[in-house]
């Protein structure tokens, strides 16, 4: 028998599977769909900024299965099956920094990529982007994050562009996008 928890816990490790065009076409268990043949499927990635017009970025955990300890944007992750891309945005900013969300925008909305890590697992995300404001300082799960600054937007814009191999890969891509990084 599942409680309501356990059930919540069973959908969070599911994702959405996408075919080519961006239409959903079921749902597989989030571990078999991170791997050297990866299926495309649904995630998001979040920059959170603070009341001063920062942004915060963090450095993944060195026990994450891709891209450990590597620089990037707030957080990212998937939704679950029939959870809203805005609620899981603020699910993941509660579980990976313990951050309560506001003014959640869409500011990418058909971003997609594909990338291998050195390990050889392919992330390949049809992966909306947001831009969120949050009250108060991170508190990170040291299982997803490991370390984070706030930092000015355009600057952070000039050192990705000049030093893409210094994080993560849809950081760069998302950098080359966005035509502005403000909240």
């Amino acid at each position: 028998m599942h409680t309501a928890e356990s059930t919540i816990e069973l959908v969070e490790d599911m994702v959405v599977l996408l075919d080519e065009d961006g239409r959903e076409i079921g749902t597989a268990p989030k571990n078999s769909v991170h791997g050297a043949d990866t299926s495309l499927h649904l995630a998001f990635s979040c920059y959170v900024f603070n009341d001063r017009g920062e942004v915060l970025i963090t450095r993944r955990a060195l026990a994450k299965k891709t891209w450990p300890g590597v620089w990037t944007n707030s957080f990212c992750g998937h939704p679950a099956p029939a959870e809203t891309l805005p609620d899981a945005v603020r699910r993941r900013a509660d579980f990976e920094l313990g951050l309560d969300l506001s003014d959640i925008d869409l500011a990418l909305p058909l971003f997609r990529y594909r990338a291998t890590d050195s390990s050889g697992i392919v992330e390949n995300e049809v992966c909306p982007v947001y831009l969120a404001v949050a009250a108060g300082e991170p508190v990170p799960n040291p299982a997803e994050v490991m370390e984070f600054t706030w930092t000015e937007p355009e600057a952070l814009r000039r050192s990705v562009l000049a030093s893409p191999f210094a994080f993560s890969p849809w950081m760069v891509l998302q950098m080359r996008e966005l035509e502005t990084i403000r909240a």
